[in-house]
């Protein structure tokens, strides 16, 4: 038996009982797992099934070479429940998302690993902000987050500052955002509703240039409506 520590990225329910999981694993990124019969009128592990739901995943063979590696035992480590608010789960929808998308590849991250955790418990601390923060923390761990230089317009597509605007969206105000998020902690920042919604149209032009194939996660808008 090998026990494997995952956050829960998306699931896909297959048949009338059953479930495969899409999750971020610390020991070997992302992996996909079949949970057999957890749908079922006996299974009291439904529940678990919520976005960045921090899983211990039990499997009985880790040598055996599959896409998909199924299930002996799942229990729940931290994590959320259908019982919090719309407006304090939607930000959790939005990542778990935004990471099913980027993530298909990734190997081992601890520091991406622990980034999560970290995002996990600023939203339990109701950090409205802090989805935002941890788009921006995925840009540093990537090794592609902006150059702070002396000009006030940010460049999406090169991430260098200059002294002219280069995408509509980028403006002095939303720059100066960016700026802040590069000098101060990321965490500690707070921004209102409007600079919030700026930052994170601004930061999903920056991953469309960044990261081939990236796609605006969905919930996105469902996230908007929520804190309007």
């Amino acid at each position: 038996m090998v026990n494997i520590s995952g956050f829960l990225l998306s699931y896909l329910k297959y048949g009338d009982n059953h479930a495969v999981l899409h999750c971020f694993t610390s020991e070997n990124g992302y992996q996909s797992f079949f949970a057999k019969g957890i749908y079922s009128a006996k299974s009291k592990k439904k529940p678990y099934l919520f976005p960045l739901n921090l899983l211990n995943i039990t499997i009985s063979n880790s040598k055996v070479k599959t896409n998909v590696q199924s299930i002996s035992n799942i229990e729940l480590i931290s994590g959320f429940s259908e019982m919090m608010g719309v407006k304090s789960s939607s930000p959790l929808f939005f990542v778990a998302e935004f990471l099913n998308n980027v993530l298909r590849e990734e190997q081992k991250n601890p520091e991406l690993f622990d980034a999560i955790l970290k995002l996990q418990n600023e939203i339990f601390q109701n950090n409205i902000t802090s989805y935002a923060s941890f788009l921006f923390h995925f840009l540093i761990i990537s090794g592609v987050s902006p150059l702070l230089k002396k000009g006030a317009y940010l460049n999406p597509e090169t991430g260098i500052f200059g002294d002219e605007i280069s995408h509509h969206l980028f403006d002095e105000q939303t720059s100066a955002i960016w700026k802040k998020f590069l000098t101060e902690d990321i965490y500690q920042i707070k921004l209102k509703r409007t600079d919030r919604n700026l930052f994170v149209d601004s930061l999903m032009v920056y991953f469309t240039y960044h990261f081939s194939e990236f796609r605006v996660p969905k919930s996105l808008e469902i996230l908007r409506q929520v804190y309007e």
